[in-house]
């Protein structure tokens, strides 16, 4: 058979499966019974991206199936074929979908099935800065597992996300390969109707981060392949449905690498059938570059084990967390004085020590990172000792937590018994210090300490000091204070009409970024995504207007965005991607806002949930009466102070509220005199509903009730 021929039997075979499929939920349930996916504001996506429709019960389905059926034309045409398999494509989300009327389908298989909404923001970050520099899609099942699991391992350790599906899950599985989202290999099912979520998962990404208007089929194509670095390794025998799936993938913009013959299409569809090329050919058909930092240690160390948890049960060692003191510190030393590579620890190390428990070897320890460089400045010190948290979550076998002197630090058994040891963390410091910053260190130096008295003794002479001075010179830095603010446009891989304006005051949306942090990538990527802007004379104080910001948002959204208010969100609020923390709303009858973090899944007092709220504000469009921020953002005296500030908020889920409330109430208290004023914002454990929402308000003499209207 032709690849057409080839396509259209696996795509016709998926139309009539689905037709199928459809009549029977419909005989079984009616049409009016509700269809969909768990926690997605986008319907039933791919059909919703493709048509506008928004699928919401059974009896939608029928005229989708016709629209499925006419993309098949049976055509001796290679660009008709792949419109087939879009129509695959299709057929596979609805039959995906009918699967979960009975409930979670996936709730006994090894897969996860459906990527919902809040998983995708949170990739968002890794997924611009590079850390996620690509998206692997593996399907069927491998003649040689130890290959196939060499292949995941070698995406995982080049931080690739990758998903499976068919019976090599269980293949990489008694491999050894790490599974799960915090070790960036995510098993989806082994029906082949299951890769049907990684396309949600592109669709979704061009509707959250790209704003592309629903409809616009054409938009969306030329987005996937532009902007979603994604590509398709199948494994073994295919079948014409395989190949359906893989036309539509190509029609994605996705190439498809097999490891059999297949008729070969430049660029798209290609023959690797030596695994030990498989990754370096797949890394080329998306022109994936990789930076990879060999370090000399016993483990690996990548990007893709940052999510990684350390449990109880798996623990060798432990440090911090409130059992032993512990802290870090990176601080300027002497060029002169530095030598470069000097890892020294001070102290027992974790083979050392005596087991506490019988079990667990606890410690003290201190981290000191000495850097030096002719570009280094005093400034970047907080921005490199942030980083520490992100390198040591890429050891496989750590997890950090924390930062300063309230980290909390596990090693694991494996990673003991591979011969993992506290000198190790300095190796992985020292390099990643270097690679990431070889702008402004020239030289660095980490001492490890773990004897009590000198982690104590060294934490009040000279680590303490210094966080004192840091937490003085952050206090003092306001947005009046400085003369230039900071443009971040590193969500404009996936999101380009979107520009955040970084101020001391108000951190990039994403959380990740702050002024500071802007500072200091300006000078380490003198051309990269921070740009300063000179502020000038403002044209409007209270709602935070400048010319020179509105020419940086007008000239960097490509004119799709003419003009921002920094501190309203009302008038032009800044605009939002799609990875925030945080969504801000009004809620009229209080008077206030309610702000709804992405981890909160149920319905907020507006009558909507955190993906509802943010399909209206994300991929760098202006919603008035709606913003996209982070969590920090919550305690600054410039949020929304155009309308009244911190005192407007009336409602926020208890775990945000919880995490916020030092800051919050720090922040109104000097503002106002008002003590406490966390315990007078609602959450989900005292009311939802309106009413109730106000009952609670006005017991509590919440000031947003006696403020002028916010509207």
């Amino acid at each position: 058979m032709s690849l057409t021929d080839l396509i259209y039997a696996g795509s016709n075979a998926v139309a009539g499966l689905t037709e199928g499929a459809v009549n029977d939920a419909i005989e079984k349930y009616g049409e009016s019974h509700a269809v969909g996916y768990p926690d997605t504001a986008y319907f039933l996506p791919i059909i919703y991206a493709a048509t506008g429709v928004k699928i919401k019960t059974l009896g939608d389905l029928p005229a989708a199936v016709g629209i499925l059926k006419s993309l098949i034309t049976n055509k001796d045409d290679l660009g008709e074929a792949l419109n087939a398999g879009l129509a695959t494509a299709v057929g596979a989300e609805i039959i995906e979908a009918i699967r979960y009327l009975d409930g979670d389908p996936y709730a006994e298989d090894a897969g996860i099935g459906f990527v919902s909404d809040p998983i995708i923001r949170s990739l968002g970050v890794p997924l611009v800065t590079g850390d996620i520099p690509g998206i692997a899609v593996l399907l069927g099942e491998s003649a040689d597992p130890k290959t196939l699991a060499a292949i995941v391992k070698d995406y995982q350790e080049k931080g690739l996300l990758t998903f499976m599906v068919g019976n090599i899950i269980e293949q990489a599985s008694e491999a050894g390969v790490k599974m799960g989202l915090d070790y960036r290999v995510i098993p989806l099912g082994h029906e082949v109707t299951s890769v049907i979520h990684v396309v949600s998962v592109a669709i979704r990404t061009a509707l959250i981060f790209g704003a592309v208007e629903p409809g616009k089929l054409a938009d969306f194509l030329a987005y996937t392949k532009e902007r979603v670095p994604a590509f398709v390794n199948t494994f073994g025998p295919i079948d014409e449905v395989v190949v359906a799936v893989g036309a539509g993938a190509i029609a994605l913009g996705f190439p498809v690498i097999a490891d059999v013959e297949v008729p070969e299409v430049p660029g798209a569809l290609m023959t690797q059938a030596d695994h030990s090329k498989t990754v370096e050919t797949s890394l080329e058909s998306r022109d994936i570059k990789i930076k990879v930092t060999k370090i000399d240690v016993p483990v690996s160390v990548a990007a893709a084990f940052e999510g990684e948890r350390v449990r109880k049960d798996t623990m060798f060692a432990e440090f911090g967390g409130n059992k032993t003191p512990a802290w870090e510190l990176v601080t300027t030393g002497d060029l002169a004085e530095l030598e470069d590579h000097k890892i020294t620890v001070i102290g027992p190390d974790i083979d050392d020590a005596m087991f506490e428990d019988g079990k667990t070897v606890r410690l003290p320890l201190g981290i000191l990172v000495e850097v030096a460089g002719k570009e280094m400045q005093k400034d970047f010190e907080t921005v490199l000792e942030r980083r520490i948290h992100y390198f040591m979550n890429y050891i496989d076998g750590a997890m950090h937590v924390g930062q300063r002197n309230t980290v909390w630090i596990r090693l694991t058994k494996e990673a003991y018994e591979k011969g993992f040891r506290l000198k190790h963390i300095g190796e992985v410091l020292y390099a990643k210090m270097r690679a990431d910053f070889d702008n402004v260190v020239d030289k660095c130096q980490v001492t490890i300490y773990t004897k009590k008295e000198d982690v104590e003794e060294i934490y009040e002479e000279r680590v303490k000091p210094i966080y004192v001075q840091r937490d003085d010179r952050m206090s003092a830095l306001t947005d009046e204070s400085v003369e230039e603010f900071y443009t971040c446009l590193l969500c404009q891989s996936f999101a380009p009409s979107h520009v955040c304006i970084i101020t001391p005051e108000r951190l990039g949306l994403c959380g990740a970024v702050s002024w500071l942090d802007a500072k200091a990538t300006k000078q380490l990527d003198p051309s990269g995504p921070n740009q300063p802007v000179v502020k000038g004379q403002a044209i409007d104080e209270r709602l935070g207007i400048w010319a020179s910001v509105n020419e940086a948002v007008a000239t960097n959204s490509q004119g799709a965005v003419e003009k921002v208010t920094l501190y309203s969100i009302l008038e032009d609020p800044m605009t939002s991607c799609g990875c925030f923390e945080c969504i801000c709303g009004i809620m009229p009858e209080a008077n206030g806002v309610v702000i709804v973090n992405r981890e909160f899944s149920d319905v907020s007092p507006v009558g909507m949930t955190f993906g509802e709220l943010a399909s209206m504000t994300g991929g760098g469009v202006q919603t008035p009466g709606f913003m996209g921020h982070g969590r920090q953002l919550i305690g600054s005296k410039k949020f929304m102070s155009a309308e009244g500030g911190l005192e407007r908020i009336v409602w926020m889920p208890k775990e945000l509220k919880d995490d916020v409330a030092e800051r919050l109430n720090k922040a109104v208290k000097e503002m106002t005199g008002i003590e406490n004023f966390a315990d007078m914002v609602c959450d989900e454990t005292i009311a939802i509903e309106s009413e109730a929402v106000l009952e609670f308000l006005e017991s509590k003499g919440h000031p947003a009730l006696a403020m002028d209207p916010i509207m």
